[in-house]
């Protein structure tokens, strides 16, 4: 990805913001102008208790990375998160006994901001740079790379180093989902099938998405590009939903609220299958007919279920409006699955936790287990025998909610490995 060029590549950054959204952003507001420095304290109040005894000691430095001002989708849920994590983690003692602090880089939607995120993270003695999203992760990741620096628990990798270099640790799976959804469709005994693909992004799951199908024997009967930007998606649907009995759809949470809007006018009994974070009770608003029962694949399981106890907790602690930004989210749950893991890697180091000695314990970590929110992960077996440029992609696994009248329910918090899938071999 990195210094978008306009035309083709300026049209794949903005068909990628409309599926990355799933991160759980503000696509639909106008953020407020942008603070004079990029670096800030992310929002959040202090936790309201503590239990154990307080950390001490010189701090650990952390860094998270994300899009707060821009005209486009900005990710308050990523900064929200970040800090609640490190509430969490000195609220119970640290990392061997030292607390952390985490600061949060605006890049602004910006290439050029993004790499003085990455310099300031060298010069700041970042230990890791935790939990982030951004489009312009090749700014970044070759240069704190060089300082022994870790890309570290990224939900949403979309860039050549963040799914290549061995300083990337990703716990997230885009476009994994996506996969997802093709084997829950074709398995449901969907016969005839549709994909429908944000413009722009059907360059990183297109490709998958049909491996998936070929996997099974079939083919989509259409492809339909939509897009990203459009006050009324009827004549899509309506192609979307000739001569098929199921869909699978990779869109954004705004267009999916235009998208399933369409699809309530249309009155039609085609199931569809839709990505995480974005077909969501957000987005089925008004169209909660329409979208009942309809199938979502992702990274993680719902914010619901056990495995993030502790998160709503710590939610709900602070009073986090948890309507204004979406922490059901790949930005929000990842970013805080990416924090706790982290401190579980780094409370294993004997001796001082620096950039280096973290980067290699991640390194050697070949069971990384975070109670659920994942499967349990090896960072020392690199996916060399599959999907090409997708080698730090660790975590190949998808889990099932549903709509059920317009709220998100979990399916189940069984994970379905789809590696296979993903490079057209069949399953079984």
């Amino acid at each position: 990805m990195g210094f978008w060029r306009k035309s083709v590549a300026a049209a794949t950054v903005i068909g990628l913001a409309t599926v990355a959204a799933a991160c759980g952003g503000d696509d639909d507001t106008t953020p407020p102008p942008a603070d004079t420095s990029a670096v800030t304290d992310p929002p959040g109040d202090e936790p309201a208790d503590t239990t154990g005894e307080a950390p001490s000691g010189e701090p650990i430095r952390l860094l998270t990375v994300t899009t707060l001002n821009a005209n486009g989708p900005t990710y308050e849920n990523i900064a929200i998160t970040a800090q609640l994590a490190a509430d969490h983690i000195n609220a119970n003692g640290g990392i061997n006994g030292r607390p952390v602090d985490v600061k949060v880089c605006d890049e602004q939607f910006d290439p050029a901001v993004a790499a003085t995120c990455a310099r300031q993270a060298v010069e700041d003695g970042v230990v890791s740079v935790v939990g982030s999203f951004t489009y312009f992760a090749e700014a970044i990741v070759p240069v704190i790379a060089d300082s022994d620096i870790t890309w570290f628990g990224a939900c949403c990798p979309i860039s050549p180093s963040e799914l290549s270099s061995p300083y990337s640790f990703n716990i997230g799976n885009q476009p994994m989902y996506a996969v997802g959804e093709v084997k829950r469709a074709v398995e449901d005994g969907c016969e005839n099938i549709n994909a429908v693909i944000a413009e722009g992004a059907d360059a990183i799951f297109r490709t998958p998405m049909e491996n998936a199908m070929t996997a099974y024997g079939r083919e989509f009967n259409d492809v339909i590009i939509a897009p990203t930007i459009a006050q009324d998606y009827s004549a899509e649907v309506a192609r979307a939903t000739s001569n098929v009995d199921c869909m699978v759809v990779v869109l954004s949470e705004t267009p999916f609220l235009t998208w399933n809007t369409a699809l309530q006018q249309a009155d039609t009994d085609v199931k569809q299958y839709g990505n995480q974070g974005n077909l969501n009770a957000i987005s089925a608003k008004g169209a909660e007919e329409a979208t009942h029962g309809n199938i979502i694949s992702g990274m993680y399981p719902d914010i619901s279920t056990a495995p993030w106890d502790d998160y709503r907790a710590a939610l709900e602690a602070n009073d986090i409006d948890q309507e204004a930004n979406d922490f059901n989210s790949l930005g929000g749950m990842g970013t805080w699955a990416a924090y706790i893991a982290f401190a579980q890697i780094a409370s294993t180091i004997d001796g001082e936790v620096t950039a280096a000695s973290f980067f290699e314990a991640a390194s050697n970590t070949s069971e990384l287990d975070l109670g659920g929110m994942v499967p349990v992960l090896d960072f020392t077996q690199e996916w060399t025998d599959g999907l090409e440029g997708y080698s730090r992609l660790f975590n190949r696994s998808v889990v099932y909610s549903q709509l059920d009248n317009g709220k998100v329910i979990p399916v189940d918090n069984e994970f379905f490995d789809v590696s296979d899938l993903a490079m057209g071999i069949a399953q079984g």
